[in-house]
């Protein structure tokens, strides 16, 4: 029998750990108290086989978690190091500076004199081909000025951070230029408005998103204490309503456990 989806409890599950001050470690308090006062898993004299049961699935998505995590990072150090040569491609062009020449007097005369007889040649010689063909590369050069090009996932790499994006959601990735701890950190999500930066510092970001996003289920995490990665959930043009989400997602889980007993839990 095919496996359930597990990611269909994400809203239930997000809620809760939003919850949960103390973080993972209270969380899974939280999920094994429940298991022992509202099923038998630690009574049904199989506790062995419990603990097995724990075990591999610790493994099991400890493994696809490290996978993604391996595969999330070679594409940050890509788009960090692109970030990087850009950087310092721009710092290049602007400490380049003209390079001044002294030249004879005699030199001096003889290009000036070239200079004279380019002038006194007709302008019927020159090709207008050449001309039509330089204008049009100068106005096509002025119209892609400002534009900013697509990286490969989507999205932009810009000065004080870079984004990607797919058809659900969207991730930045925001190098703090520093080692900072989460309590350090300003970030506020909203609909349609997001904030990030450091204590004390002018915001990183602080601006209107294009389109509304969903909130709840939206999050970030500090990598390394040097970067924050932030996911925004898509609204993809649907109302959303967390509350019917859970209601649904709950009635799920219940049909699905029957030998479990609801009948002392409040759900709001």
């Amino acid at each position: 029998m095919p496996s359930a989806p597990t990611d269909k409890f994400d809203g239930l599950l997000l809620g809760m750990a939003q919850e949960c001050e103390g973080g993972v470690q209270e969380m899974l308090d939280v999920i094994f108290s429940f298991l022992a006062r509202k099923t038998d898993f630690y009574t049904s004299g199989m506790e062995e086989k419990a603990e097995k049961l724990v075990m591999e699935k610790y493994r099991k998505h400890g493994e696809s978690a490290r996978k993604e995590a391996a595969a999330k990072k070679a594409r940050n150090e890509e788009a960090d190091r692109k970030m990087r040569e850009r950087r310092e491609r721009e710092e290049k062009e602007q400490s380049e500076e003209p390079k001044i020449c002294e030249v004879s007097e005699d030199e001096a005369k003889k290009i000036e004199e070239e200079e004279k007889l380019k002038k006194a040649k007709p302008e019927a010689e020159k090709p207008k081909e050449n001309g039509d063909s330089k204008k049009k590369d100068e106005e096509e050069e002025d119209e892609d000025k400002g534009k900013l090009k697509p990286n490969s996932r989507n999205g932009a790499d810009l000065t004080d951070y870079n984004w990607g994006q797919t058809l659900e959601e969207i991730e930045l990735r925001i190098p703090l230029g520093g080692a900072y701890r989460a309590k350090d950190l300003i970030i506020e999500i909203e609909k349609k408005h997001l904030k990030v930066g450091i204590r004390g510092k002018p915001f990183i970001i602080d601006g209107d998103l294009l389109k509304e996003i969903k909130r709840e289920e939206s999050a970030w995490v500090l990598e390394d204490k040097k970067c924050v990665l932030i996911n925004l959930e898509k609204e993809m043009g649907k109302p959303t309503s967390d509350e019917q989400k859970k209601q649904d997602t709950l009635k799920a889980f219940m049909a699905q456990h029957p030998e479990m007993d609801f009948s002392n839990c409040k759900f709001n």
